[in-house]
């Protein structure tokens, strides 16, 4: 992989709240949605903003769970099966960067989009109904929808695991034994995550993911 600039700068240390100034060789900016802010405070950008998601936990006697898959639907929500239950969610009409400190279900998207098209799906869900809700943050990646990963081409002890755009559970594996392997070896190892690195974003390459919920 393209290596650091000569002579980059370095951060020499983090200033934490409630531990004051911590230096360090190492910095790894994995902070989901709030890593944009985080990058601010080091005079750097990045194009990851909170979005917010509503997820609701659905009790559905008649709809067939066992061993189902996690699907995502052509209608923009998704399901899985979680303990005898479903969890499903979908993507608001209105998405756009959220509060970081919101953290209220939009309850409205049940009756209007979610329990439709679950229905739609499967009539099993006709006897579905909520259990509870809680609400989360997508760390969104504004110009692509994909992950940003490794070392910063600018920053010589600076490493991204930022904007999964949903996807980070699925992805954390690879990441983080690549972002590992980068630290130590000094390059990608095991996986070429190259394509994901911030370089891309510096030059406006988008490498489009489509598959976001």
């Amino acid at each position: 992989m393209r290596g650091p600039a000569r002579h980059a700068p370095r951060i020499p240390a983090a200033t934490l709240e409630t531990a004051g100034r911590r230096p360090a060789d190492i910095f790894v900016n994995c902070a989901g949605p709030r890593a944009a802010g985080l990058m601010r405070s080091a005079g750097l950008a990045l194009p990851v903003e909170p979005r917010k998601r509503t997820i609701f936990v659905v009790d559905a006697p008649q709809a067939r769970h066992k061993d189902a898959p996690l699907i995502v639907d052509p209608s923009g929500i998704w399901m899985r099966p979680e303990h005898g239950q479903w969890l499903a969610a979908t993507v608001p009409a209105t998405d756009g960067p959220c509060d970081p400190e919101d953290f209220t279900p939009q309850s409205a998207l049940w009756e209007d989009h979610v329990w439709p098209a679950l229905y739609e799906r499967a009539e099993g869900f006709a006897a579905a109904r909520v259990i509870r809700e809680w609400a989360g943050h997508y760390a969104y990646n504004t110009l692509d929808q994909n992950a940003i990963v490794g070392r910063h081409p600018l920053v010589a002890n600076l490493y991204l695991a930022n904007g999964f755009s949903g996807h980070g559970l699925q992805q954390a594996p690879a990441v983080g034994r690549g972002i590992a392997e980068q630290i130590v070896h000094g390059d990608w190892v095991t996986l070429d995550l190259s394509p994901l690195g911030m370089q891309r974003v510096l030059d406006g390459r988008p490498l489009a993911e489509a598959a976001i919920v």
